[in-house]
């Protein structure tokens, strides 16, 4: 399971303060305000950064203590915003992060390796889940229920059934 996820991108700074833009890549960018801390991406690895303020509109503006220059920020220009496991959103029972998705083990209802996860597609009705096949196809398996059956982040399973046709 992933223990850091992506919420954001730092693109340029704003102001001359240190304040920066950032594009969320999160499903609520309100969620900059609630923050405390973000780790920055960096080339030794993730810097944690203590959140000074956060204001959203149609953008996110992000001040991080000890980046005070618009100079500062562009050290950190296209570097991601990442926060850890325990500050991640809070989901249901049936909702689970992409990032602890790719990669996961595909099985059918009757224990048979389909293949790996390694992409989820959202469109507008559901999500679509991207399985490389053991054949080294490719599968498109809508993520309904009648379609994953189980899935259990801890062992790295997810158990499907795969719909009449889906194969052809």
């Amino acid at each position: 399971m992933e223990d850091y996820f992506k919420i954001g991108i730092i693109t340029s700074s704003h102001g001359v303060r240190g304040e920066m833009k950032v594009y969320p890549t999160t499903d609520d960018a309100r969620r900059f305000k609630r923050l405390k801390e973000v780790f920055v991406e960096t080339k030794e690895g993730l810097k944690t950064f203590e959140v000074e303020s956060a204001r959203v509109s149609d953008k996110v503006l992000l001040k991080l203590k000890g980046i005070d220059t618009p100079e500062e920020v562009v050290k950190y220009r296209q570097r991601g915003i990442f926060v850890d496991r325990k500050n991640a959103v809070k989901l249901s029972s049936d909702e689970y992060f992409i990032a602890d998705l790719i990669g996961i083990k595909v099985i059918d209802e009757n224990e048979n390796e389909v293949g790996t996860l390694t992409d989820v597609m959202p469109t507008g009705a559901n999500d679509v889940y991207v399985i490389e096949m053991t054949d080294g196809q490719e599968l498109l398996l809508p993520a309904i229920k009648e379609c994953i059956l189980e899935v259990n982040v801890e062992e790295g399973v997810m158990r499907v059934h795969i719909l009449d046709g889906l194969l052809d």
